[in-house]
């Protein structure tokens, strides 16, 4: 007999509590009857899931195995209901799309938008993330498709060319780099002009900042950090009072820099040309929306004006 989702509920909830208690009491039941539906689930698996005492519970072994399978099993039902919701309101169905820090900040957003006005019968989950994240996510089906920069291990994982983008200093008006320029675009510089001063950029998980750490170590230089933040306005304000230059992808740097008097200069290294890639997991179920959504992004640079 297989155990009732409620049951498989309430024991994910007191696993993350560790107390029985208050799982019941988010669950909205008597502690009686919690008590009495983990004892069952316990029979039905012939082992013990908890370790219980006054302090509260601990996963056993047979526990710890279970969860993940738990969880799993909650998230398909939940998308389950989903889904046949989309569907019971004429819509073809739901696709979670992960973007990372840089292409939602450039064309996806504009991307998606496209295709939601073609397709109106599919609803788009979006959400911002690390492009590391976007691929464990994917590997465990928690997301249909996502876009990453290339470079990122993407084994387990369909691979398709989206856009690109290049890398940019983004400077005061009183940097070195930045004064001497003439009224057309500045022009590029190179990575290594840049390694002495003080530099502001991304947190250590981004992808940007594992591509600027190896070109360091090739120049035989030291990053000279002097702050890492998690949003490109915020690396712009942090050049903007003085802590340094800031690095960022050029289209994110054109379209903040300027308004807030700073100049922008494109790096020159070939490497500073970061490629896109949209992913989706390998021998993934048919699914014909996931496949326009792909086609629609792999086609989009060829659209834009």
């Amino acid at each position: 007999m297989l155990p009732d989702l409620d049951s498989l509920a309430l024991f994910v909830r007191a696993a993350e509590l560790r107390s029985l208690t208050k799982a019941a009491e988010a669950s909205h039941i008597g502690l009686a009857a919690a008590s009495r539906r983990m004892a069952l689930l316990e029979h039905r698996f012939r082992t013990a899931l908890f370790e219980r005492s006054p302090r509260g519970v601990e996963l056993t072994p047979a526990g710890e195995s279970l969860l993940p399978h738990a969880r799993a099993v909650l998230i398909e039902i939940n998308e389950m209901q989903s889904d046949m919701r989309d569907h019971a309101s004429g819509s073809r169905g739901v696709l979670r799309v992960l973007g990372n820090t840089s292409v939602m900040t450039e064309a996806l957003p504009a991307d998606l938008a496209s295709f939601s006005a073609a397709h109106p019968d599919v609803r788009l989950l979006v959400v911002e993330r690390w492009s590391d994240e976007i691929v464990r996510s994917l590997l465990s089906s928690q997301a249909d498709v996502g876009i990453v920069v290339e470079g990122v291990c993407t084994d387990g994982l369909d691979a398709y060319p989206y856009r690109s983008d290049r890398l940019a200093l983004v400077l005061r008006t009183d940097h070195r780099l930045a004064q001497g320029l003439g009224d057309g675009p500045p022009p590029a510089v190179h990575f290594e002009e840049v390694l002495d001063d003080g530099l502001v950029a991304l947190e250590s998980g981004s992808s940007m900042m594992r591509l600027l750490a190896q070109q360091a170590v090739i120049a035989e230089k030291t990053l000279q950090l002097r702050a890492q933040v998690r949003s490109f306005e915020a690396v712009c304000r942090m050049v903007q009072v003085g802590l340094g230059a800031g690095l960022l992808p050029a289209s994110a740097a054109q379209a903040m820099g300027p308004s807030m008097g700073l100049v922008v200069r494109p790096l020159a290294d070939v490497w500073a040309e970061r490629r896109m890639l949209i992913c989706v997991k390998e021998q993934r179920p048919k699914n014909t929306s996931l496949s326009l959504l792909i086609r629609h992004l792999m086609h989009a640079h060829r659209r834009s004006p």
